[in-house]
């Protein structure tokens, strides 16, 4: 067996009272494929950070193999200091490297190399960090959560440059097809130790099960053990004194051991709230067209869904799947054509951009709205401590702000609340972004169990086949197709998968000579980007419309007081023109959003 270019050994790590990392481990020979898996929250992220030698561990040891390169791709990369994403991406490369790659892999990511990083959406700026540690062609590559932000054209892309690529690998990923088609062994992080299987993601569930029921059953055993010796203690001793207190502390050593283990972290316990069944006609859109200015989003689409129907909707950043998405739901108008909602229909929506949370919220305040502690499922009251506990929260995050979660908290919280509603049908935004696999796996489940009808945009290709039983897919210009099945039918029927968005100018692609002498191409015209001033505007506006919507609430209840007009005419006509004035701010915002929100869109944000 080849030696290790990079091991980790015996990797010891405490924040806090709890041990982050108890002796883990992990060893990368050349050309290997290795997924780091484990529950959020498990030491993936330090684990890598240690590897890549940006975190040093309490104790263990760390070896790199000498003139070996490695490459580390943070969550959140950190571009400050730099002119340009040009700049940013060869200040990462050394002297042997091919210059020529790092403008080349920023034309390939759709950067030009001219952007200045203080420009850069959350999707851009990840864009060039994988430009960054991809250019120097390293031999091992240290990749955390590489498809964060990415379209399905980007991630295939990316796919493909790995596959092709000669370095080691280390992947951390919630994208099961990424990590099936890229790696062949696995390391699983769990309570603080590494476990390796010599296998490919694809084999990592069952592997998992099968430990988990072994330990189970060991302690099974511990437990019967410690009874039968307990049952020794009380009935069986004798004179024989030596022999009595080496069995005494083994009995103790015993109780320590059950005691001192560590359980597995518990499963997300996800439950929709069911509302009355819907009629069977869910929603009909016939000859739907939208556009904005010259730029056509949906071009003549025609669809009828019906109750119980799972519906993908598939497309690069840009493409409108959002705005799609908005008119199916009466939520936009179209430009032309009809769209109609079904009768009793309760929907229950999930924003990727996560609006819905309020950073200044608490946990508790979040989840109840306010009210107390009680959080109200399908009408019942249950106690908010428990139902916190469903989504893996701990009691004393109950008073913790928004703004203090991780991004899978956050995702968790956002799936609670969506699910306290009652509904019959469910509108999904890209669920899965930064949820572990396990809750992928209960969100998969709850879906398929669910009576209702879902809508559904995602990225994630494995995702898409797991759970939608139609895709409506972006097909260029405004055009969108259904196709029967998930993201894997749809490519079996049209012959490829989701195409990159045409841009307005493709930019030119330099390449290198046979003695792979340095190629330079001409940049192309920087990108338009959002002003700190529409960044602004796009996090305050859902705030400042929901507000408007309760004042619109307020109103028409006041104006729907008995004898209101009678006893104060004033009043009244005071009333009605603040309803009025309420009611076209709203639609204002509401237009002025849109074309914010699409504009993020269209640049990758």
């Amino acid at each position: 067996m080849a030696p290790p270019l990079l091991l980790l050994q015996d990797t010891r790590l405490t924040f806090g009272g709890t041990p982050l990392l108890e002796g883990a481990e992990l060893s990368v020979s050349a050309g290997e494929r290795v997924s780091l898996v484990g529950r959020n929250g498990s030491g993936k992220s330090t684990l890598l950070k240690i590897a890549a030698g940006m975190v040093q561990a309490d104790s263990g040891a760390r070896f790199v193999q000498p003139g070996a390169t490695v490459r580390y791709l943070p969550q959140e990369p950190d571009l400050s200091g730099f002119e340009t994403t040009l700049a940013y991406v060869e200040a990462g490369m050394g002297p042997g490297d091919q210059e020529y790659r790092a403008l080349y892999l920023l034309n390939e990511l759709g950067l030009t190399g001219d952007e200045h990083p203080s420009t850069l959406s959350g999707g851009e700026a990840r864009r060039a960090a994988l430009a960054r540690v991809l250019a120097p062609e390293p031999d091992i590559l240290l990749l955390d959560e590489p498809t964060n932000h990415l379209d399905l054209p980007a991630i295939e892309w990316l796919e493909s440059e790995i596959a092709s690529s000669r370095s080691a690998l280390v992947l951390i990923s919630h994208d099961r097809r990424f990590l099936e088609d890229l790696t062949r062994a696995t390391v699983w992080l769990d309570r603080g130790r590494t476990r390796r299987m010599e296998r490919g993601f694809k084999f990592f569930e069952e592997w998992r099960d099968q430990v988990l029921e072994e330990e189970e059953r060991d302690q099974q055993k511990l437990a019967r053990q410690i009874v039968a010796e307990e049952h020794w203690m009380r009935y069986g001793v004798t004179a024989r004194r030596k022999r009595n207190m080496r069995r005494v502390g083994q009995l103790a050593d015993l109780r320590k051991q059950f005691r001192e283990h560590r359980h597995a972290l518990g499963t997300v316990s996800l439950t929709s709230t069911q509302a009355e069944v819907s009629g069977k006609l869910v929603m009909e859109a016939e000859h739907i067209a939208k556009s904005y200015g010259d730029r056509v989003i949906v071009r003549d689409l025609s669809i009828r869904i019906q109750r119980g129907d799972r519906i993908g909707i598939v497309g690069p950043n840009g493409a409108g799947k959002t705005t799609l998405l908005k008119m199916l739901t009466g939520e936009l108008e179209p430009d032309s054509g009809t769209a109609k909602i079904g009768t009793n229909i309760e929907m229950a929506t999930l924003d990727q951009r996560r609006a819905a949370l309020d950073p200044e919220r608490s946990v508790r305040d979040t989840l109840t709205d306010g009210r107390g502690d009680q959080v109200f499922i399908g009408g019942n009251p249950r106690h908010v401590i428990g139902y916190m506990k469903d989504f893996l929260f701990m009691p004393e995050q109950a008073r913790t702000p928004v703004s203090s979660l991780s991004g899978g908290e956050r995702g968790r919280l956002l799936l609670a609340c969506a699910l306290a509603q009652a509904s019959n049908l469910m509108v999904l935004d890209e669920p899965t972004n930064d949820l572990d696999l396990e809750t992928l796996d209960l969100l998969e489940e709850m879906i398929d169990d669910y009576a209702g009808t879902v809508l559904l945009v995602s990225h994630d290709r494995d995702f898409l086949d797991r759970t939608v039983t139609a895709t409506i897919a972006y097909e260029g210009e405004g055009n969108w197709n259904v196709y029967a099945g998930g993201y894997s039918d749809m490519v079996a029927q049209r012959g490829h998968g989701v195409k990159a968005k045409a841009a307005a100018a493709a930019p030119a692609k330099p390449a290198a000579s046979a003695a792979g002498a340095t190629a330079k191409a001409s940049p192309a015209a920087s990108k338009r980007k959002l002003s700190n001033k529409e960044k602004y505007a796009l996090e305050q506006m859902p705030r400042q419309m929901a507000q408007l919507e309760s004042d619109i609430s307020r109103l028409n209840n006041r104006l729907a007081t008995p004898n209101f007009y009678t006893r104060d005419p004033a009043g009244f006509q005071k009333a009605t023109a603040e309803l009025t004035k309420a009611q076209a701010d709203l639609a204002k915002m509401e237009e002025q959003w849109l074309e914010l929100e699409m504009l993020r869109e269209e640049l990758g944000g």
